[in-house]
C-alpha cells in the first residue's frame, strides 16, 4: 500500500490564511491601522474646521465632499507605505524565505498580502466616510454608489501596495519608500478634492486634472452627490489598469528574488 499524498488546500484558502495573519499582526502592532485610520480621520477633522467655511465661500459646495475621500485615499497609501516597511524587516530577517518554504503556493503570501490591504482600506474608507458624515456630509447615492464609493480606494491602493512591494523588496532602508509615498501623497491632495482646482493659478490645471489621483477624487465625490460620473470613473479604471501592468510584474518578480535569496536586493 501507498500512502495517500496530503490534500492540498486552493489558493484561496491560503490567501486568505495569510491575510489573517496579518490582521492579527496589526492588532498586536497597530502602526498601520493607525496610519490608515487614525491619522487621516485626524487629518480630515482639523482641515475641514480649518479651511471648510473658506472652500464655501469660493466653490459654494461643502469641502467634505472632496475632502472625504481625499483622506480616505490618502490614509489608505500611508496604510500601505507602513506595509512596506514591515516587509523589508521580513525581507532582512530571512521570514520571507521561511514563508517561500511552506507546503503553500508560491502565490499565496503575496495574495495574502493584497487581500488584507484592500479589506483594511475598505474598512478605513467606511469609518472616515462615517467621520465626514458625523461632520455634515449627507450621502445622497443609493446602493450602487455607495458600492462603487468603497470599492475606488480598494481598487487604487492594489496599484500602490504593488508598488510598495516592489521598491520595498529592493530598497536597503525606508526612505526610498517615503520618496514613493510622497509624490503620491500630494498627487491626491493636488486633485478635486482639496485645494478646489479652480482656486489655484489657471496654469497649473491642466497639470492637476491630467494627474491619475484627478478622476479618483473625482469619482468619489460625484458618487457621493448620488451621480454616476462614468468619464471620470473610466479614466480613473484606465489609469489603475495602466499602473497595475507596469508594477504588477515587478512587484512580482522582487517578491520572489527576496524570498528566494532571503537577502537584501539591491
Amino acid at each position: 500500500m501507498t500512502a495517500n499524498p496530503p490534500l492540498r488546500t486552493s489558493l484561496v484558502s491560503e490567501s486568505l490564511v495569510f491575510a489573517g495573519q496579518h490582521f492579527t499582526h496589526w492588532r498586536r502592532n497597530p502602526v498601520v491601522p493607525i496610519q490608515s485610520v487614525v491619522f487621516p480621520t485626524f487629518l480630515l477633522i482639523i482641515y475641514y474646521l480649518l479651511v471648510g467655511k473658506s472652500v464655501m465661500r469660493i466653490t459654494g459646495t461643502d469641502s467634505l465632499y472632496g475632502l472625504v475621500p481625499t483622506c480616505a485615499i490618502a490614509g489608505a497609501f500611508s496604510g500601505a507605505l507602513a506595509v512596506g516597511l514591515t516587509l523589508s524587516f521580513e525581507r532582512d530577517t530571512g521570514l520571507l524565505s521561511r514563508l517561500w518554504a511552506l507546503p503553500v503556493s508560491r502565490a499565496s503570501a503575496l495574495t495574502g498580502r493584497l487581500i488584507a490591504e484592500a479589506a483594511r482600506t475598505l474598512v478605513s474608507t467606511a469609518v472616515i466616510t462615517a467621520v465626514g458624515i458625523g461632520l455634515g456630509l449627507r450621502f445622497r447615492g443609493g446602493l450602487i454608489e455607495l458600492i462603487l464609493y468603497l470599492l475606488i480606494p480598494v481598487m487604487v491602493v492594489l496599484v500602490f501596495a504593488m508598488a510598495v512591494i516592489a521598491v520595498a523588496v529592493r530598497a536597503k532602508d525606508g526612505t526610498v519608500l517615503i520618496w514613493l509615498g510622497l509624490p503620491a501623497i500630494t498627487a491626491v491632495f493636488a486633485s478635486s478634492g482639496s485645494p478646489p482646482i479652480e482656486s489655484l493659478p489657471s496654469w497649473m490645471w491642466p497639470l492637476l486634472r491630467l494627474q491619475p489621483m484627478e478622476p479618483i477624487v473625482e469619482s468619489m465625490r460625484r458618487l457621493s452627490q448620488g451621480e454616476l460620473p462614468w468619464w471620470p470613473l473610466l479614466w480613473g479604471v484606465i489609469w489603475t489598469i495602466a499602473g497595475a501592468a507596469v508594477v504588477g510584474p515587478l512587484a512580482v518578480r522582487g517578491y520572489r528574488a527576496a524570498a528566494e535569496s532571503g537577502g537584501i536586493r539591491g
